[in-house]
C-alpha cells in the first residue's frame, strides 16, 4: 500500500476515531449468540481491488455440554476498488442433537482506511448488517481493523462492537492472529484467538476466550486464474467458555478469482 499524504493522514485519524466513537456508542445489546470464534474468521485491514471470494467458514465445539454444536458461514465478497469491498454471506447452526438450521442472512463491508505512518499498521472498518430468520432483531456489528506485515510475519487485531435493535448495554469482544510463511506464501504456521470483554454493566472480568494454533495453506494459479485458500486449527476453551466447552475445531475454505 502506497504512503498516504499529510491530507490523508489527517484525514484517516479523523476517520479512525470517529469509526472508533461509532463503535463505543452506537452499539448496544449484544454480540452475536454463541461461542466467541466459531465460524468466524480474523479479517485484514486490506482490499484487493476486482477480486471475488467465495468462502466457506465451519467451526464445532467439542466436550462438555456443547459438545457438537456447529457454526457454518457461506460468503461471497467482491473488491469494488481498492478501498471497498462488500459481501453476502448466510449463517447456520446447530444445536447439540439438532438439526443445521438458517439463523441469519446478512451484508457486510470492510472500507480501508489507510497506513498509520511510522509503525507500518494498515487500518480499515468493517460493518454488518445481519436479518435474523427467526424474528429476532435484525443486528449491526462494526469492527476496527489492524494489520502488520513484517518480512514473513502477519499479525492482525479485530476490535468488535455488536447491536441488535433493542436497548441493551455496550458489548465488546475481540479477535487477533499472528502467522509466519514457512514455505513462500504457500504455507503458514500461527495462533489465533477469539473472545468477549463484557460489555458497559460488567467489563472484563472472566470471559469466554477460545485460542489455539492454525495453519494456512494457499494453493496458487489454479484454472479460471483463480487461488485456494484453506485455514485450520483447533482452538482451546479458556476462561468462561471451559464451563460448557474443551475446545473448537475450525476450517476455513477460501476460493477467489478474478473474472
Amino acid at each position: 500500500m502506497v504512503l498516504i499524504s499529510d491530507n490523508w493522514d489527517v484525514f484517516m485519524v479523523r476517520s479512525f476515531r470517529a469509526a472508533v466513537f461509532a463503535v463505543v456508542v452506537l452499539t448496544a445489546a449484544t454480540a452475536r449468540a454463541g461461542s466467541p470464534g466459531l465460524a468466524e474468521k480474523v479479517y485484514g485491514a486490506r482490499v484487493e481491488a476486482g477480486v471475488t471470494e467465495f468462502e466457506a467458514r465451519y467451526g464445532r465445539l467439542s466436550g462438555k455440554a456443547d459438545d457438537g454444536e456447529t457454526g457454518l458461514i457461506l460468503e461471497a465478497e467482491h473488491g469494488f476498488s481498492k478501498r471497498f469491498s462488500a459481501s453476502v454471506f448466510a449463517e447456520f447452526e446447530r444445536e447439540p442433537g439438532n438439526s443445521l438450521k438458517l439463523e441469519e442472512v446478512a451484508v457486510e463491508g470492510v472500507y480501508t482506511l489507510g497506513r498509520i505512518p511510522g509503525i507500518g499498521v494498515d487500518v480499515a472498518v468493517y460493518g454488518e448488517l445481519g436479518v435474523p430468520v427467526r424474528g429476532d432483531p435484525v443486528v449491526a456489528e462494526l469492527k476496527a481493523l489492524f494489520q502488520k506485515t513484517t518480512g514473513p510475519v502477519d499479525l492482525r487485531l479485530n476490535l468488535i462492537a455488536a447491536r441488535s435493535f433493542v436497548r441493551g448495554p455496550v458489548a465488546f469482544g475481540y479477535a487477533a492472529s499472528a502467522d509466519v510463511a514457512i514455505i513462500g506464501d504457500d504455507i503458514r504456521l500461527g495462533g489465533a484467538i477469539f473472545g468477549d470483554l463484557g460489555d458497559t454493566d460488567r467489563f472484563g472480568g472472566r470471559q469466554q476466550t477460545f485460542a489455539g494454533p492454525i495453519a494456512k495453506f494457499e494453493i496458487e494459479h489454479l484454472p479460471g486464474n483463480s487461488d485456494l485458500e484453506i485455514e485450520t486449527g483447533y482452538l482451546f476453551a479458556l476462561g468462561a467458555a471451559r464451563d460448557d466447552a474443551r475446545g473448537q475445531f475450525r476450517l476455513l475454505i477460501d476460493w477467489e478469482t478474478r473474472f
